[in-house]
């Protein structure tokens, strides 16, 4: 008598099993977010990068000696943000006493560049203003004062809407 013996193999294939599919998925997901990075980063613009970085660095020489001629006049200035309103309001004194004239305000974005705002701003006898300005995001602004003729300028940080105002004093020069 012959007997005929068949082998039935009860073993799954490796597709069947759960383990190599979650083997494969650590790496699909790296190469998927590694594509995605890619692609954020061809498709969006780098604002914080200067083309001319040489004249960005020859214009910070000539900021400096803005900022001390601010310190020599003894420049400061006091901002206030009313939301409800809309408006920025403020003075600007010399030595304690008020500054009159023309200035410039600019309210720079500490991340996006299409939201900053710069006003032109005439002061009156006493050094005050009242600007229109659209709501401020709350954000870190960097602020900057000049005078017209851009001889001197103030410049500070300001955390809105945490800080409901911001005084801005110019530096005191460092003693010899």
């Amino acid at each position: 008598m012959m007997n005929n013996i068949v082998s039935v193999s009860t073993e799954k294939s490796w597709y069947c099993h759960i383990w190599p599919w979650l083997l494969m998925l650590g790496p699909v997901v790296v190469i998927l977010a590694g594509g995605y990075t890619s692609w954020l980063a061809f498709t969006r613009q780098d604002a914080m990068v200067v083309g001319d970085y040489y004249k960005q660095g020859k214009a910070i020489n000539q900021d400096l000696r803005r900022d001390h001629h601010a310190t020599k006049l003894g420049m400061q200035s006091v901002l206030r943000y009313d939301a409800a309103a809309g408006q920025l309001t403020g003075a600007v004194n010399r030595r304690g006493k008020p500054y009159s004239g023309k200035i410039q305000i600019r309210l720079v974005h500490s991340t996006l560049p299409e939201k900053d705002m710069q006003l032109e701003i005439q002061l009156d006898s006493n050094g005050k203003f009242t600007a229109e300005v659209p709501m401020l995001e709350i954000a870190h602004w960097q602020i900057v004062i000049e005078n017209a003729d851009r001889d001197w300028r103030l410049h500070g940080d300001w955390a809105w809407p945490q800080q409901k105002e911001i005084r801005i004093v110019a530096e005191t020069p460092p003693v010899d």
